[in-house]
């Protein structure tokens, strides 16, 4: 009987920890209000890259600010959909919107209010940025930010060309 609870717990332990490993079916906002899935972004012939970030996040303002600044040369040379998808609650969504429109940020900025997706995505700290493949895979996330961290996503990025 053990021998069985120890099998077991090798088999079934490593399915509950495993990071996500694929985009899921979750549904966020658009910053109009309306329902969007996440897997409508998921296109064969471009990546996607997703940041969740909040307006009390300092990093996360710095490192979305950065990789504004260097996003129109990224997108002549490489196809791919920028997310900025904010974990603010619904109390401060007023605040997310302001601040897109006073950085000028050039991405879709999506709600996860509830945080449905961040939870469904092992996110634990923000920023926390994913690659996700044409396959809907991902492929590379880190968290934190530090500058010159956009270049590392740059890099990733060029990978899947």
């Amino acid at each position: 009987m053990k021998k069985q609870l120890v099998i077991m717990l090798f088999v079934v332990i490593p399915l509950f920890t495993q990071a996500q490993n694929a985009l899921p079916e979750l549904k966020v906002k658009s910053l109009e209000g309306k329902d969007v899935s996440i897997k409508d972004f998921l296109s064969e012939d471009k990546a996607i890259v997703i940041s969740f970030w909040a307006t009390w996040c300092k990093p996360c303002v710095n490192e979305l600010t950065e990789i504004a600044d260097v996003y129109d040369e990224w997108t002549e040379e490489l196809d791919f959909v920028f997310l900025a998808i904010s974990v603010d609650d619904t109390r401060s969504t007023a605040k997310v919107k302001s601040m897109v429109n006073g950085k000028e940020w050039p991405y879709t900025i999506l709600l996860d209010q509830n945080q449905e997706l961040k939870r469904a995505l092992n996110v634990s700290t923000i920023p926390h940025t994913f690659i996700i493949n044409k396959k809907g895979e991902i492929v590379f996330q880190h968290q934190g930010y530090t500058p010159g961290n956009e270049w590392e996503v740059y890099d990733e990025l060029t990978k899947l060309k």
